[in-house]
């Protein structure tokens, strides 16, 4: 196995999106899926790294045509138990090659992105997500933002001396490929830079979770009341461009 496979073996991700913080994260990036499907005549959806398909069970059961690729055999499995109408199959970013040009009207690529180290895997990702994608389509694609992980697991959670000595963060603090062999954190300069490259217009671009990750000890501790302020807080202010770099998802809007 690779060391993603071993790795998602063991992480929770359905627990993680039903924790309060990924409800946060959860709730942002739908919202904003259903403001451009709600925008489309019987939209065909694929979602790209579907993971245990909690984007596409959820929007499957709200009666969309949804196809799901996952390259992980457990998440695939735990996806395909849920026994929903997801067209559920094992495959690659990179390689989208049972999908032909132009297949469907809403693309979802959350995962890959996180996990692809070089510039050059990333845009292969953006480009086969594009080519899928019919022409006018929208085209979500989310990142691991640098900053979020240097203040949370550099300085919130004492690493940042030891980070520094082994030489895995640039002088201003650009986490380096060294830093983590499963993840890949970006800044707004290479969101806008793979953008540009691939050749593909921006809608609009979303802290999809903001602060919530940072807070997760008082979201948990929050009522239901207060926590539904909270939610309107982050939807109020997601779009801001001060939110975007400290956010620990932001999701990049496309049109093709």
């Amino acid at each position: 196995m690779t060391e993603l496979e071993l790795y998602y073996n063991k992480f929770n991700e359905e627990k993680r999106l039903a924790s309060r913080h990924g409800i946060v994260e959860f709730s942002t990036s739908m919202r904003y899926i259903h403001k451009y499907l709600d925008q489309m005549e019987a939209p065909a959806i694929i979602d790209i790294g579907a993971g245990t398909g909690r984007y596409s069970v959820a929007l499957a059961e709200e009666g969309y045509d949804v196809t799901a690729v996952e390259l992980v055999k457990y998440n695939l499995g735990i996806l395909k138990k849920k026994k929903s109408a997801v067209k559920a199959f094992q495959g690659n970013a990179l390689r989208l090659r049972r999908f032909a040009d132009e297949s469907f009207d809403l693309t979802i690529l959350f995962g890959p992105l996180y996990h692809l180290h070089s510039h050059e895997d990333k845009v292969k990702a953006l480009s086969e997500a594009k080519r899928v994608t019919k022409t006018g389509g929208v085209i979500l694609a989310a990142y691991y933002m640098n900053d979020y992980c240097v203040i949370k697991h550099g300085f919130m959670e004492g690493h940042i001396k030891e980070s520094v000595e082994a030489r895995v963060l640039t002088g201003d603090f650009q986490c380096l490929d060294a830093a983590n062999e499963l993840y890949s954190m970006v800044r707004l300069e290479e969101i806008n830079a793979l953008k540009e490259e691939v050749g593909l217009t921006r809608i609009q671009i979303i802290a999809a979770d903001g602060a919530a990750d940072y807070i997760r000890p008082a979201l948990n501790a929050m009522d239901e009341e207060s926590f539904e302020l909270f939610l309107k807080y982050h939807w109020a202010n997601c779009e801001r461009p001060e939110l975007l770099g400290a956010s620990s998802h932001t999701v990049d809007i496309l049109q093709k």
